[in-house]
C-alpha cells in the first residue's frame, strides 16, 4: 500500500494524477526534512466534514479541509486530511482557478500544517501562502 492513499467519503470523487500527486507531496515533505510514514487524503462532502469539525474540533462552520496528525514520532508524518469537495468547487470559482489548481492548494496546505506552518495571524498566513505558492510551481504534470 502507498504511503499516501486516498478515499472517498460520502461523495464520489477521483483525483487525476494521483501518482504524481503523491510523488509531489512526498518530495514536499522530504524537502522540509521530514519523513513519510502514512498520509490519508479523505474525499467528503460539506456535510460530512462539517460534522467532524463539529465533533472533534467543537467548531461549528463549513471548511474546505481539517488536518488530523496522528504522528507518535517527532518529524514522521501520520495523518488524515479530510477536505470538502463541495468547498472546493465553490472556493475555485469564487477565486477564479481551475479547480485541480484549488484541490492541490488545500492538499499542500494540510501538509504544510503538518510539517509545522501555522496560518493563525497576518505573519504566519503570509509565510503559509509563500510555501503554498512555492511548492504549487513544483507539480510537474
Amino acid at each position: 500500500m502507498p504511503a499516501i492513499c486516498f478515499f472517498e467519503e460520502d461523495i464520489k470523487y477521483t483525483l487525476k494524477n494521483k501518482t504524481a500527486v503523491r510523488q509531489w507531496i512526498k518530495e514536499t515533505i522530504v524537502a522540509e526534512g521530514f519523513k513519510l510514514s502514512e498520509l490519508n487524503y479523505i474525499f467528503c462532502s460539506d456535510t460530512y466534514l462539517l460534522r467532524i469539525n463539529q465533533e472533534y474540533l467543537d467548531h461549528d462552520t463549513y471548511t474546505d479541509i481539517i488536518t488530523f496528525d496522528n504522528s507518535e514520532t517527532e518529524k514522521t508524518i501520520v495523518s488524515d486530511i479530510f477536505i470538502s469537495v463541495e468547498r472546493i468547487r465553490e472556493n475555485a470559482q469564487k477565486f477564479n482557478v481551475p479547480e485541480a489548481t484549488e484541490m492541490h492548494r488545500v492538499m499542500i496546505h494540510g501538509a504544510l500544517h503538518l510539517l509545522g506552518y501555522k496560518d493563525k495571524g497576518a505573519a504566519s498566513k503570509k509565510l503559509m501562502t509563500e510555501m503554498e505558492d512555492k511548492y504549487l510551481a513544483k507539480i510537474s504534470f
